[in-house]
This record gives structure tokens, C-alpha cells and sequence, in this order.
């Protein structure tokens, strides 16, 4: 039975009614009324969110409202909530260790963003920030004064209650609203600077003192941000849709201001703007961008198999959309137990991001890189930081989500600050989320353990692959899909980082941290095939492929899968084709029809950024010299072995290239616009498998054993675990010795031994006992159906998903499966021997 909302009147700060109707606890979604559109459906959902009703509490209570209670419902209560997050609330233990060295933290912090704060100077409040050209000069400013104001704010530091310094902190603000922000002032360089990054630090810094501000101050900053964000819909000087990340930054600005302003109708319209109600929900930051009316949008944001994209299609979980989950974490906090609680049942999809979209993307507190964009570059995200923001995201939402999420969400927070014994999350963390980490942590739900899955991202042509012992990332791109980012003058060498990049995650943790992106050579990639050369800084991101082929599939429950790419290479005619095997903990690498007009073509087996400069190489069980500088031409190699990272087995002997390196560059060469001029060194090892010069139809294939020791890779050398049974520029397919399991990547019609595609595919077939299990997809996302021979007799259906039949066959079953609209999705059939 669908409920009925009595809508309110709304009064400048509302006061909903108890009287409105409930079901169960919780409000119901209004959009289940016959005849519902999207636009009336979130119009409901916001009358419901003006009717919500929770205790006032200065954490966050839940998302899903109950009723009964008051409402918070006056801005200074507003005020105090965010004051929190910022300071950590009144009440810390100063004599608490934890609790002491956070203190400590926001004041060290504070007396280096305070060095050199001068009110009385002209060319900019700060000397080292005086540009009229850079927008980045203006966050920066404001960000140095709310980190000073942070200090001020917070009991135990040296500056807390310091009124010269208050007064110096009223004198800056003062300072950058006669000179630099404000409607008096034409904005120049970077929107995003003038929106969202100094609109949010000049609302941190006035919460934390507004006491002080006085009115006409207060009214100069409220005017100040509202002349460059008015709209939590619109963004940019020429007032464009706000999508993704950058919606949920300018709907926190305008209700961080809202507050400031005593407004209760821009929390209203804030609100909505995270279903974007004003367009029909097109632009939601809330529903999977592949799922109703968002299907219309720009495309920017969440999709249901856990992959995010900014800017369009670069894939950005580590990026924007960490920033999104921070953000929005933040503003449900603000908004819950209110009248303007977020209420649309799309925020259910939360649980699915963190899921999906973050936890396989996360590898012992490193987020992959292959979608931190063009972050890879900036010096200040390396070290695990951008998994530090995601940790914090979750805690705050796990009081948003009562119950079942919030226990699994607990059990995740846990095993993600055990395991990554590289960066201490509790000795780096805000002190709101220290309080609220050690929280979780107290609680008796146990951490998850270690994730073991294969996950595959077929909407931004990722793949993640977790073992017990090891991580192993893959980067694509296809005509869906942008190879690289590089704006704003970063990441300006990340040319190859979609060539079917492959990242290898062991206990090493620091290893794509501590200067690995400009001292890595960024042309020899790991698992890229490439044309030798360093192209222009900058060349060919933002682009596309021609190549349509590119995802996989994968056995649920397993740490089985299949993955590929046909790779047509920017700025040259290179092609080929790409894939890997990932069977447990083996990876069966394979490529084919690797052809270029001209230059030399290379496939890079591995390129380790070395933790020991001394680290073995051992080549077919003779270890080869430890000297920097070293290189060699390695013939006949059926086995290496790389100490501290694993074994790789050639079961067709090849000849390999390698090289040791002392590599020294400065983070300039790669970000003009964050990096720094100091020079710094790393020592390397590269491997890789010269094509030749205008190769026509070259290929590999070798197994790569990420941390198996020198003896076990030995051992599989004699006897390889997965043998390769087609590669050809029609089919690429292994079988694993142990269980008859096959693996195959269809690149057009073709067959390998007993299996037959009629096109393009992605298949695993694997006997298990009585049964055989059949996984496949369409990895070019084009395609109606596939229709799959499979050349053994006495197979009958035992279960099978929507779309996918089966049919005997003379000689065994033919199996077809509807994929049009799966989005390179996998389906599945479990078959039974007769």
C-alpha cells in the first residue's frame, strides 16, 4: 500500500509536522504512485525530506528517517554540527595519546600556513601568493586561513583562543574580500578555484569564526560566495549543469553558506540538487548513470557495476569520485535528523559504491591508479592519502545507514585501516574522523578479512584481481572510454597508462608511493605494448580508441577471469591484441597480431620501482648482476624471477631485454601547476619483449606468478600450469592443467579446440565435479547476442541468467545469450553432465 505525504508549508526554516504519514519506520518512497515520473517522484521525495523527523543529535543519525522526534530546525545548531567535523566537537581527552597528537597535527599545520600572513601587504596576503593569473593562488589563501582558524578553534593547540591571531585571521579574510573575492572582482584562470575551492575553505574558516565576524562581515562573505556559487544546480561562469563530483562540491558550498546566512530554502534547494529535481533527475549524483532518467544525463558519475566517471569518460573513482563520497558524507551529516534529511531512495546506491566501487579498487590503502586521473601526479596524493579520504567518507556514513550496511560498512573500515601498515590511518586522520574511526574500531563487529574476488569494471575497461597474497590492477580503453587526463598542465606523461596497463599490488605498500610517477619510465609501462619513443607532453588524452573490444568476464565466487583489449595504439598505426588470464594466482599474458608500420614495437613484461636497489633477478635460475646500469639481452628465457615481487614463466622460450636504472626526475616534469623542482631518485628494473622495427603479426605469451618464490616458478617452468591453446588474431584461449578450466577471448568468429563463438566474446568455461560453469560477455558492448558452441556431449541446464538458453547440438550444446543493453556485462549458465 503506497503511503500518502501530507506536504507542509515551508516556512523559512520549517518546522515539519509528526503528523505526516509513515510506513514501517521509515518514509516510503513516493514514486511507487501509479503514473509517477521521475520529476514528480523526486519532488515527492523532497516534500518528504521537509517532513522527516530525528532526534537533534551533533553526529550523524540515520538517512532513513523515523518519526516522532524533533527536528533541527535553527542554523546556529547547523552551525555546531559542522563546527564538529572541523574541530572534533567539545569534550576531547587533550591527555588521550591519539587524541593529543591530532591536537598537535592542526597546530603544526596551522604555524606553517600562518608563515608569512601579512594584512598590510598589496601584491597578496600571503608573499609566496600573489598571482592575478592563477586561480589556485585565491583557494590557497583561503585554505592557509582556515587551516590557521582550525587551529584557533580547536582547545590544546598553541593558537587556540589566541585573539591577536583572531584578529590577524578577521584582517586576512578582510584583506582577500577587498582585493581578490567578491563581486567587485572578475574571476580569472580555473572556475573550479573560484566555486568550490575558495568558497569552501572561506565557509570552513567563517563557521569556525563566526562569533567573531560581526554582521557586516558576515554579510560580505555570504554575498562574496553567493556571487560565485548561487545554484547547487549550475556551475561555471557560464552557468553549465553541474555533474558528478562537481555537483555535490557546489551543493556543499551553498549549504555550508545556507547555514552561514540563516537560509533554510537553499538547504531545500540543495537537497534537490543531489536528485537533481530541476532536471528531472538527469543529473542525480544519487542514481547509477546507466538506470532511468540519468541514462539521459551527461554520463558523469556512478555507474551500477561500481565504475565512475568525470569529465565525461575518464574513469575517476580515486579521483572525483572520492571526492564526491567525501563531500556528500559531509552533507548528509549536516542535513540528517532536519527537514531537509536527503530522502530519495536512489541514496540506497551508496552501499553499492562503497561495494563495488571502492573496496575492489583499493589494494592495502592504495587506491589504483588507473582511476586517480590526473591526481597520479600531484605529489601531495601519493602515500596512500587518497585512500585516507575514502576511509573517512565511510565512517561518516555508516551512521547513515543503520543495521545490516552499517555493520558490513564497519567491517570493511576495519580491515582497511588494519591492512595497510604503510600509512597509520589513526595518526593522520581529522579529529572528527579519529573520534569516529576509534568508534568503529571499539565495536564488536569483526574486520571482513582480506578481499579475494575478481572484479571487473566493464563500464570504464578496468579489471581488479585480489589474492591472499597479492593485487593486480589492469587499465584499458576503448572507443567508450578516454585513455589519459592531463589538463591543467598535469599529468603530462601518463601517455600509456590505458595500454593495457598492468599494476602489481605486494606486500612492497610503498611502492606507487614515494616518487614512483615521475621517476618511473613513463614509455615502458608494466603489460603495455608500445612504439619506443617519448611522444609531446600531453599527446593524444582525452582520447578514444577505435577499438570497441575491451573488457571480460568473470566466474562468480571465484578469482576467475578473463580479460582483453584490442589495442590501437594514438599517434601511431601500432595494433594488437591483448590478454590476461587471471586464474587464481597465475595470469596467463597474451598477445597477437602486434603490427606497426613503422618504429619499434615493445611489450614491457615489468618495470618495478625497487625497494632493495639489490633486489635479484634471477634468469632461467642464474642470477644476473645487481649493479645500476646494468643491461643485457636475455636469450632463451623460459623463467625470471624479480625477489620481493615474483616469477615469470615463458613456456615458448623468449628473448627478453633488461635493464637496471637509477632514475631521477623532479615532480615538475610531469605537473607544472603542483609539482616541485626538487630532484629525486628511485632505482628500477625493467624487463620487456622487443617486436622489432614495423612488426607485422608479432605476439607473447608468458604466465606471470605475482610473489610465488624462485622454486615454485622453477617448478612451473617444467611444468606450466595453463597451457596456451589458440593465439591467433581470431582467438586467444588457455586451459588450466589442474581442472580442465578454459579461457577465451573471441576477437571475431572463431574456435579454440571444443569451444566456437559466432563473434566477438569473452568466455570461461570450467568443469566443476558434475557439473560445467559457463561465464561470458560481449566485451565490445555492441553486440544483440552471442551464440557459444560448446563441442561435449550430454549437457543439460541446470540454471541459467535471464537472457541466456541452451540447445543440443549434433556433436554437443549450443548456448545463446542476449546481450544487448548488458553493457559488457557477465551473464552465466551452470550446466549438468548426464
Amino acid at each position: 500500500m503506497d503511503c500518502i505525504p501530507t506536504p507542509p508549508v515551508m516556512p523559512r526554516w520549517p518546522r515539519p509536522s509528526t503528523a505526516d504519514t509513515f510506513c514501517e519506520g521509515r518514509i516510503m518512497n513516493p514514486g511507487t504512485t501509479p503514473g509517477a515520473t521521475r520529476r514528480t517522484v523526486l519532488a515527492g521525495a523532497a516534500v518528504l525530506g521537509a517532513a522527516a523527523a530525528l532526534p537533534i543529535t551533533l553526529t550523524a543519525a540515520p538517512a532513513h528517517a523515523a518519526a516522532g522526534n524533533s527536528v533541527v530546525d535553527d542554523a546556529a545548531s547547523l552551525r555546531t554540527r559542522w563546527h564538529t567535523l572541523l574541530t572534533g566537537g567539545p569534550g576531547l581527552d587533550l591527555t588521550d595519546p591519539q587524541i593529543a597528537a591530532a591536537v598537535a597535527r592542526i597546530g603544526k599545520a596551522a604555524t606553517t600556513s600562518a608563515k608569512g600572513l601579512d594584512p598590510t601587504r598589496t601584491d597578496g596576503l600571503f608573499p609566496d601568493l600573489t598571482s592575478t593569473t592563477l586561480s589556485n593562488h585565491v583557494t590557497t589563501s583561503f585554505k592557509r586561513l582556515a587551516t590557521v582558524a582550525t587551529a584557533w578553534a580547536v582547545p590544546g593547540t598553541p593558537q587556540y583562543g589566541d585573539t591577536a591571531l583572531r584578529d590577524l585571521l578577521l584582517a586576512g579574510i578582510d584583506w582577500m574580500l577587498t582585493h581578490r573575492y567578491g563581486p567587485g572582482h572578475t574571476r580569472f584562470d580555473n572556475d573550479w578555484d573560484w566555486e568550490i575551492g575558495s568558497a569552501l575553505a572561506l565557509n570552513d574558516a567563517s563557521v569556525l569564526l563566526y562569533d567573531a565576524l560581526g554582521t557586516e562581515r558576515l554579510g560580505r562573505i555570504n554575498t562574496a560566495v553567493r556571487h560565485y556559487t548561487p545554484d547547487p544546480n549550475l556551475w561555471r561562469a557560464d552557468r553549465q549543469i553541474a555533474t558528478g563530483a562537481n555537483r555535490v562540491w557546489i551543493s556543499t558550498v551553498v549549504a555550508v553558506n545556507a547555514v552561514l546566512s540563516d537560509n533554510g530554502d537553499d538547504l531545500a534547494r540543495v537537497r534537490d540538487a543531489l536528485s537533481d529535481v530541476e532536471g528531472s533527475g538527469a543529473n542525480s549524483v544519487l542514481a547509477f548513470n546507466d538506470a532511468g532518467a540519468t541514462a539521459e544525463g551527461t554520463g558523469e558519475g556512478f555507474y551500477s557495476d561500481g565504475s565512475f566517471l568525470q569529465h565525461y569518460k575518464h574513469p575517476y573513482n580515486g579521483g572525483y569520485g572520492k571526492e564526491l563520497l567525501n563531500n556528500l558524507s559531509r552533507l548528509l551529516n549536516l542535513l540528517a535528523g532536519t527537514a531537509w534529511t536527503v530522502t530519495d531512495p536512489d541514496l540506497d546506491n551508496v552501499r553499492s559504491w562503497v561495494d563495488d566501487g571502492f573496496d575492489p579498487l583499493l589494494a592495502r590503502g592504495d587506491v589504483m591508479a588507473s582511476v586517480c586521473g590526473r591526481e597520479i601526479a600531484r605529489p601531495s596524493k601519493q602515500g596512500h592519502v587518497s585512500a585516507q579520504t575514502v576511509i573517512e567518507a565511510v565512517v561518516r556514513l555508516i551512521p547513515s545507514f543503520p543495521g545490516e550496511t552499517a555493520d558490513r560498512f564497519t567491517a570493511l573500515v576495519k580491515q582497511w585501516i588494519a591492512e595497510d601498515t604503510y600509512r597509520d590511518f589513526l595518526a593522520v586522520t581529522d579529529l572528527a574522523s579519529l573520534v569516529a574511526a576509534r568508534q568503529v574500531i571499539a565495536s564488536p563487529v569483526p574486520a571482513r578479512g582480506p578481499l579475494v574476488a575478481h572484479k571487473q569494471h566493464p563500464r570504464m575497461d578496468k579489471a581488479a584481481h585480489h589474492r591472499p597474497s597479492f593485487v593486480l590492477g589492469i587499465s584499458a580503453y576503448s572507443s567508450r572510454i578516454y585513455n589519459y587526463e592531463s589538463i591543467q598542465n598535469e599529468n603530462l606523461h601518463a601517455w600509456h597508462l590505458s595500454d593495457g596497463m598492468v599494476l602489481l599490488h605486494t606486500d612492497d605498500l610503498g611502492h606507487y608511493s614515494e616518487d614512483y610517477w615521475p621517476t618511473i619510465d613513463p614509455t615502458r609501462l608494466p603489460g603495455t605494448t608500445v612504439i619506443a619513443g617519448r611522444p609531446a607532453d600531453a599527446a593524444g588524452q582525452r582520447t578514444t580508441s577505435t577499438a570497441d573490444w575491451a573488457g571480460g568476464t568473470a566466474l562468480p565466487g571465484t578469482t576467475l577471469g578473463a580479460y582483453g583489449m584490442e589495442l590501437r595504439a594514438y599517434g601511431s598505426s601500432l595494433h594488437g591484441l591483448k590478454s590476461w588470464f587471471c586464474l587464481d594466482d597465475v595470469i596467463a599474458c597474451v598477445g597477437s597480431g602486434i603490427t606497426s608500420d613503422a618504429g619499434t614495437a615493445e611489450t614491457v613484461v615489468e618495470n618495478r620501482k625497487l625497494r632493495d636497489p639489490k633486489a635479484a633477478l634471477l634468469v632461467n635460475g642464474k642470477a644476473a648482476p645487481t649493479d645500476a646500469g646494468w643491461s643485457a639481452e636475455l636469450d632463451q628465457v623460459r623463467w625470471l624471477h624479480v625477489a620481493g615481487t615474483g616469477g615469470y614463466v615463458f613456456p615458448e622460450p623468449a628473448t627478453l631485454h633488461g635493464l637496471r636504472e637509477d632514475r631521477t626526475a623532479t615532480w615538475r616534469e610531469i605537473n607544472l601547476k603542483y609539482g616541485t623542482d626538487t630532484p629525486v631518485t628511485r632505482p628500477y628494473l625493467t624487463l620487456w619483449q622487443d617486436h622489432g622495427t614495423a612488426p607485422s603479426g608479432a605476439g607473447y605469451f608468458w604466465l606471470q606468478a605475482p610473489a610465488a618464490s624462485a622454486e615454485r616458478t622453477k617448478q612451473w617452468s617444467s611444468a606450466p600450469p595453463v597451457k596456451l591453446i589458440a593465439r591467433s588474431t581470431a582467438v586467444h584461449a588457455v586451459r588450466r592443467c589442474a581442472d580442465g578450466l578454459v579461457a577465451a577471448n573471441f576477437w571475431t568468429a572463431g574456435t579454440a579446440q571444443n569451444l566456437a563463438s559466432d563473434g566477438p566474446a569473452s568466455v570461461l568455461v570450467r568443469p566443476d565435479g558434475k557439473t560445467v560453469k559457463v561465464s561470458l560477455s560481449d566485451p565490445t558492448q555492441l553486440r544483440s547476442s552471442v551464440v557459444l558452441d560448446l563441442a561435449q556431449r550430454g549437457l543439460t541446464v541446470v540454471s541459467a541468467d535471464p537472457g541466456v538458453s541452451a540447445a543440443p547440438t549434433g556433436n554437443g550444446i549450443r548456448i545463446t545469450a542476449e546481450t544487448a543493453e548488458r553493457h559488457g556485462a557477465t551473464l552465466n549458465l551452470t550446466l549438468k553432465r548426464s
